[in-house]
């Protein structure tokens, strides 16, 4: 079996271990009732998606 030849530096280390970090969803405001959404989706308050009302208000 392949053994290291040399310690793997912190520096490399932490480059691989990059994408595993937690990520902050980005939110956008709805322009129909100003609540926070995440964008590119129907608003789950009032149910608009680009200016258009795609679920009905309950």
């Amino acid at each position: 079996m392949g053994v290291p030849k040399r310690k793997t530096s912190r520096s490399r280390r932490d480059k691989r271990r990059n994408h595993q970090r937690l990520h902050v969803p980005s939110l956008s405001t709805c322009p129909q009732c100003g609540a926070a959404q995440l964008p590119h989706r129907i608003c789950p308050s009032c149910g608009f998606y680009k200016e258009r009302e795609i679920i009905a208000a309950q």
